[in-house]
């Protein structure tokens, strides 16, 4: 009888899979490419949609901290017509005096500044423009933590004698004088009225989309009886004032007295609904804090289907590869590759693809992020557990996707493969 010769099965280190692993994606680079798209795309759409709504949050809670984070705003109450309410601030309800009052009585507000706007028209020489004019007393800027950058802020003097003077946004100053203009000393028009301007503040930028540099102050008194011309029964009435506690943790506090002094000012007791309304900056930055992170969350789910279908994608590819190369696979078995180096191989195949899609899906996801804040200037937030997150989901779904790719390919009979065209 003749002898045969066994063939022993061979051992391969990890370096040799490694190796054959990447000659093999590299020999089919075209391939391998559009197989990491769909991971690339997937990674780098999480780490972008999570950086730019924690950016833009940021940013938001910037503004509206710069306005300050322990003040609340009382707004006067909704007027009623016909069994329907208008609106909160229709009704005339809220007074200078009220303002004045809490300033007095309330121990947990630091300030009080009242104020009442209207919408207008002002013109300086051959410019017009519509803008908001904003009647106030002489404790806005430091309740609202804004400051005139040139001239100055309206006198106890101004507001005392009612005098036509105005503070200008630095909008409305940049769109009625221009950039070389001068604006100190110069009289602009309001609604048929001439005032003198006395100083500009400085920029603050926009909150909830509404630019807090288009406006123009002028004094509460001045506004009241020669813009407005609608005072209340007892007092000047307001579109309502913030009060500023002394800090953050009195907010509480100071809501709860106001809204008592207030009441009994009103003469309101249960079960008569309050005639005001009262906010507080906290609130609005929770909320918006909320609704932010929500819809990050939301989008970043959406995105997160990218990077499943992107692993069905490297499914089918190894799955067609294991097609391609079954006769290949045959000649390693017969020459005495074992099951489990055949499955190595092709698993570190599907890996690598994951991976090296997710490192360059981080990398574009990062540098679109940081393109995204340098053009429309918020805050570039680099959120470190997207990045780590994405990566650790590359590489499980490579892992996942090349599992019943490279079964198929390590239980193949050698000699059915070498068969195989």
């Amino acid at each position: 009888m003749g002898q045969f010769t066994r063939i022993r099965p061979t051992r391969v280190s990890l370096l040799e899979v490694l190796s054959m692993s990447i000659e093999a994606l590299w020999s089919n680079r075209l391939r391998t490419g559009l197989t990491m798209l769909g991971v690339i795309i997937g990674i780098a759409s999480v780490i972008t949609v999570t950086s730019v709504g924690q950016g833009v949050q940021k940013a938001t809670e910037q503004q509206i901290q710069a306005l300050g984070t322990n003040v609340i705003l009382v707004l006067t109450g909704a007027a009623r017509t016909g069994g329907i309410s208008q609106g909160s601030g229709t009704a005339s309800t809220v007074t200078w005096e009220d303002a004045q009052a809490i300033a007095r009585q309330a121990p947990a507000a630091q300030g009080v500044t009242a104020y009442l706007q209207r919408g207008v028209q002002v013109v300086y020489e051959g410019e017009n423009a519509s803008t908001l004019l904003l009647g106030t007393d002489l404790s806005y800027p430091d309740v609202k933590n804004i400051h005139p950058q040139e001239g100055q802020f309206f006198s106890q003097a101004d507001l005392d004698a009612a005098r036509p003077v105005a503070v200008l946004g630095s909008s409305i100053r940049h769109e009625l004088f221009g950039t070389n203009g001068t604006a100190i000393g110069a009289q602009i028009r309001v609604q048929s009225e001439l005032y003198s301007v006395i100083g500009v503040m400085e920029t603050k930028g926009s909150v909830g989309g509404q630019d807090q540099d288009d406006r123009i102050y002028v004094p509460l008194t001045n506004m009241s009886a020669r813009i407005v011309g609608n005072n209340a029964i007892n007092g000047i009435a307001v579109s309502g004032f913030w009060v500023q506690a002394k800090d953050a943790a009195e907010l509480d506090a100071a809501q709860f007295q106001v809204t008592n002094l207030l009441r009994i000012r009103h003469n309101i007791y249960p079960p008569q609904p309050d005639d005001f309304r009262i906010t507080n900056q906290a609130d609005i930055i929770n909320a918006f804090s909320n609704i932010v992170g929500l819809f990050t969350v939301m989008v970043s789910a959406i995105a997160g289907i990218s990077l499943v279908v992107g692993g069905i994608g490297i499914a089918n590819i190894m799955l067609v590869s294991v097609v391609e190369r079954t006769r290949e696979i045959g000649v390693r078995k017969a020459v005495g590759a074992t099951n489990s180096a055949v499955l190595s191989q092709f698993l570190t195949e599907a890996v690598i693809v994951s991976i090296a899609g997710g490192a360059l899906g981080i990398g574009l996801g990062v540098g679109i992020a940081f393109g995204a804040a340098t053009l429309f200037k918020f805050p570039f937030v680099l959120s470190i557990w997207s990045i780590v997150a994405g990566f650790g989901l590359s590489f499980v779904i490579g892992l996942i996707a090349g599992v019943i790719p490279a079964r198929n390919a390590a239980q193949l009979d050698p000699i059915a493969a070498l068969r195989s065209e």
